[in-house]
C-alpha cells in the first residue's frame, strides 16, 4: 500500500513539474492572456452603425460613438459611454457602464426625451438595449475576474484554430447560465461567443470580423453581428477607425457626463 501511495505522489509531483494545468486552470490562463494583450490602453473612442435586423430581414439603422476608459484599480473594472447620434427619436440616448470586480457593476440610461437618468438595476441587465439582440449585461466591459473558465477542446474555426473556452458569470442576476467563447490561438482575438440562456439553451450567438491591428498591439473588429436564436433577429455592430489614447479622463464617465452626451 505505501508503495502504491508512494507511486501516486510521485506522479502528482511529476505532473506538476512538467506544468500539467487542469481544465480550469489552463481556462483562466487563456483569460488572462486575452486580458494581458489588451492592457495599457488608456481610452479609446470610436463611432458605430447599429442596424437592427427583424425576423423577415427589414432593418433599422442608428448611429452612435462608444468611448471607453481603462481603470487600473485593483477593485475596480474599466468604464464605457455609448451616445446615440441619429435618428433623431433616438439621438442624445447615453448608456454608461461602470464594472466593478467584487461588487455589482453600475449602469446608466439618460432618456433625453425624458430629461433624466435612469439607474439600471442588476435584475433588468438582461434586458434588450434599445430594442437590439444586445442585453445591458452584453455591454458591460468584462472583467477576467467577474467569471469562472475551463478550457473544453482546439477545435479549426474557419482558416484559423482556436481555442474553445467555457466561461461561466459569477455574478448574481446574470442572464446567462454559460458561454462558450471561440479565440484564436496565435492572436487570442475572439471569433465567436454562444449564449446559454438560465435553462441551459442556446440562445445568441455573436460572431466578430475584420479583426484589425491597431498601435501594433490592440486588435478590433470591424463588425459585430449577434443573431437571436430564439426570435429569428438579429443585430449587427459595425465599427469605423478606433482611435486610443485621446486624453479621456475619469469625470468624462461620470453619470453627470449623460446630459453632455459628447
Amino acid at each position: 500500500m505505501k508503495k502504491c501511495a508512494s507511486l501516486l505522489l510521485l506522479t502528482v509531483l511529476l505532473a506538476r513539474v512538467a506544468g500539467a494545468e487542469t481544465p480550469e486552470e489552463k481556462g483562466l490562463a487563456i483569460a488572462n492572456e486575452v486580458d494581458r494583450r489588451n492592457q495599457g490602453y488608456a481610452d479609446m473612442v470610436v463611432a458605430m452603425t447599429m442596424t437592427l435586423i427583424d425576423a423577415r430581414g427589414k432593418t433599422d439603422e442608428r448611429k452612435l460613438d462608444l468611448k471607453a476608459l481603462e481603470v487600473t484599480a485593483a477593485d475596480d473594472g474599466d468604464k464605457a459611454l455609448l451616445v446615440f447620434n441619429q435618428p433623431r427619436d433616438v439621438a442624445g440616448t447615453a448608456l454608461l457602464t461602470a464594472t466593478h470586480i467584487q461588487a455589482e457593476d453600475d449602469q446608466w440610461l439618460y432618456l433625453p426625451a425624458l430629461k433624466r437618468i435612469k439607474r439600471i438595476s442588476s435584475s433588468n441587465k438582461t434586458g434588450s438595449f434599445m430594442g437590439s439582440e444586445f442585453s445591458y449585461e452584453d455591454l458591460a466591459p468584462q472583467e477576467v475576474r467577474k467569471y469562472q473558465y475551463k478550457f473544453l477542446r482546439h477545435e479549426p474555426c474557419g482558416a484559423l484554430r482556436c481555442l474553445v473556452v467555457e466561461v461561466y458569470p459569477g455574478y448574481k442576476n446574470s442572464g446567462y447560465a454559460k458561454l462558450i467563447n471561440w479565440i484564436d490561438d496565435q492572436e487570442y482575438r475572439s471569433q465567436k461567443i454562444a449564449f446559454y440562456d438560465t435553462a441551459n439553451q442556446l440562445l445568441k450567438t455573436l460572431t466578430a470580423e475584420g479583426y484589425r491591428q491597431y498601435l501594433n498591439q490592440y486588435w478590433r473588429p470591424d463588425t459585430l453581428m449577434m443573431v437571436n436564436h430564439k426570435n429569428g433577429k438579429g443585430t449587427r455592430l459595425t465599427f469605423g477607425e478606433y482611435r486610443f489614447k485621446t486624453g479621456l479622463k475619469d469625470n468624462d464617465f461620470a453619470p453627470a457626463a449623460l446630459q453632455r452626451g459628447r
